[in-house]
């Protein structure tokens, strides 16, 4: 029941608040494009926050960052990953699914912010936008992050990659860190979320221009770094 109440009470004050505050991001955007990734950051930093006090929700770094940009893969399991990518990355370019960017002014906002679309169709045209985009946000010095699975998954589940992240591994030619969690197991997807402590695991960064197979069951096992026993890791 408390688990509940919880949930019910950051639901009401996180969403509430995040109403106007996508309301009032056109304003931001007219600042620059510096000015609505500051924005989103702040919006991010402030579910993290209201997690961490209502939930009960703390988060713990193993490993470090990669120096300098990098494609970042990660394990997806709840929306939780994604604000923290948001904030420990500072503002990356983050891979979302083309019906996410569509949602009115939020989707607006989201291109704004310098997000890169994936069209799970997966047409040659829509693989050339997302990959233009891409090199774009290299361009710019920023990382790249991607939810390799593709969706989210339940704790324990191992999928294959999709082939999106191959071709944007081939695409953009940065190294890539693969980013390991266990979110869904205070963040559920339908029932209560929980609290405790959500560990996120930057495991050491593969190199680019390896072969598609090489990298696809290096990042593989990085990202299910908590569901492999140390005998499967290496």
């Amino acid at each position: 029941m408390a688990d509940r109440a919880r949930t019910l009470l950051f639901s009401a004050i996180f969403y509430g608040l995040s109403v106007p505050i996508v309301l009032a991001a056109p304003i931001a955007a007219l600042f620059g494009t510096r000015a609505i990734r500051r924005y989103s950051t702040a919006w991010a930093g402030l579910g993290l926050l209201l997690a961490h006090q209502i939930l009960g929700i703390r988060v713990t770094i193993e490993g470090c960052h990669a120096d300098g940009p990098a494609l970042y893969a990660v394990k997806h399991q709840s929306m939780f990953e994604t604000l923290a990518m948001a904030t420990l990355l500072d503002a990356p370019a983050i891979v979302m699914k083309q019906e996410l960017a569509r949602i009115p002014i939020w989707g607006w906002v989201a291109r704004r912010y310098g997000v890169i679309v994936i069209d799970r169709a997966g047409s040659a045209k829509a693989l050339r936008a997302m990959m233009k985009e891409a090199r774009a946000a290299v361009a710019a010095g920023r990382s790249v992050v991607i939810f390799p699975e593709g969706t989210r998954v339940a704790p324990g589940e191992m999928p294959p990659l999709r082939s999106g992240f191959a071709g944007l591994y081939r695409a953009i030619h940065l190294p890539v860190v693969p980013v390991a969690c266990e979110t869904g197991r205070v963040w559920s997807r339908n029932g209560p979320k929980r609290p405790g402590v959500v560990t996120f695991r930057f495991g050491e960064p593969i190199p680019a221009r390896l072969p598609r197979e090489e990298v696809e069951a290096a990042v593989h096992r990085g990202i299910n770094a908590f569901e492999l026993g140390p005998a499967d890791r290496s």
